[in-house]
């Protein structure tokens, strides 16, 4: 959903959305598995949520709306939310997994997502007559250039994956979110300079305002690893 999002909305637009990530968490986990957040955390929440919805409001420039294929800024803003609804879920279902069944590890959890995602992927692409599988492996017959740029692009996502699991597995999920939120900052900064996607000045206070609450969910979790750590500390 969020690839398909890109049609009606600019890169540094869908990056944006999904940055707001900890929402539909929050909210999976409060609803689904009961889970209590403190008031910094829903302020995180805030900032966030008011980053993403003042850049989704602000007009978009007519030389970025000129590269989309089918400009729709509600039905991509929409697709990108309802992406994260699912990742939300699967985020909060992952955490309850692994407090039940401690001894499951992020490799376990990686390849069962990858395994089942292939599954539906491939029922629903190849599931009947007129699936858009068998469109797309006859664009890449005729196309042999587009399917070895498919190709990299999951090859690289495969590998980003391992690293991002050895990442939360070596040095913790607080080193992942800042590497993660960086690389999300940086995307916005290239695409908006070098892939001609230009950005108001009221369009990068909202950027700012969005990577100002993921940045202080980094600080909160780096402030509760520091208590967590002088409790175990031996008297």
């Amino acid at each position: 959903m969020g690839i398909e999002a890109l049609k009606y909305i600019s890169y540094p637009a869908q990056v944006l959305a999904k940055s707001s990530k900890m929402i539909p968490v929050m909210l999976m986990g409060t609803l689904v598995y009961g889970i209590r957040y403190t008031i910094p955390e829903y302020v995180c929440t805030l900032l966030v949520a008011g980053g993403v919805s003042s850049f989704a409001l602000l007009k978009t420039s007519s030389k970025t709306i000129s590269k989309l294929a089918r400009p729709n800024a509600p039905l991509g803003y929409g697709l990108c939310f309802l992406n994260l609804a699912f990742d939300g879920f699967t985020n909060a279902t992952q955490d309850s997994i692994s407090a039940r069944y401690p001894k499951t590890s992020a490799w376990d959890i990686m390849f069962g997502m990858n395994l089942w995602g292939t599954i539906y992927n491939m029922v629903y692409m190849f599931g009947w007559p007129h699936g858009s599988g068998f469109e797309a492996v006859q664009f890449c017959k005729q196309h042999p250039e587009a399917a070895w740029d498919i190709f990299l692009f999951c090859l690289c996502g495969a590998v980003g994956q391992n690293f991002i699991f050895l990442t939360i597995s070596q040095f913790g999920s607080l080193t992942n979110t800042t590497i993660t939120t960086t690389r999300k900052f940086v995307s916005i900064v290239v695409s908006s300079l070098l892939s001609g996607n230009p950005l108001s000045a009221k369009q990068w206070g909202s950027v700012s305002m969005v990577f100002s609450g993921l940045s202080y969910q980094i600080y909160l979790k780096w402030k509760r690893g520091q208590r967590l750590q002088k409790k175990r500390k031996p008297m």
